[in-house]
């Protein structure tokens, strides 16, 4: 009977940081501008436009382990504070592993992905899910990200 209850925040009052513009709020117009709670804190997004503040279109959430694997930039592991932490963009986003053995094989998996790719990129023709090691690394990611 007393005492405050969490309300989410409202659609205008919901705002991300970016590294290079700081505060974006989702645009008005987006299907997400009514989502008031994400189970991520990570949006990737298509457009960014500056009217009376800097909104971003086309958006969806993306959870941790896709940006570690999927996203640009290198993948770093450090220790922190005895926490084995994963960052990414030059330490800009950061993640803290579960272990390093869990750290470690993020790494991995991400430098694994990086060479697959180069590999299709050399040889178009190169069919990703027929070949033993491709199968693998992508049947790999799959079960990561399926199971998170």
């Amino acid at each position: 009977s007393a005492g405050a209850v969490k309300m989410q925040p409202k659609a205008e009052e919901l705002k991300f940081v970016t590294k290079n513009d700081g505060y974006v709020h989702i645009h008005p117009s987006s299907v997400n501008y009514q989502t008031r709670h994400f189970e991520s804190p990570y949006l990737v997004y298509h457009e960014k436009i500056k009217t009376s503040r800097v909104f971003i279109r086309d958006c969806s959430m993306v959870s941790v382990y896709p940006l570690v694997l999927l996203g640009g930039g290198q993948v770093h592991m450090q220790l922190q504070k005895g926490e084995f932490v994963i960052s990414l963009d030059d330490g800009w986003i950061q993640f803290v592993a579960t272990s390093h053995q869990v750290a470690e094989l993020v790494k991995e998996l991400r430098c694994e992905l990086d060479q697959l790719l180069q590999d299709k990129i050399k040889n178009p023709s190169m069919d990703l899910c027929m070949c033993p090691r491709g199968s693998q690394i992508i049947g790999m990611i799959v079960k990561l990200v399926t199971t998170q």
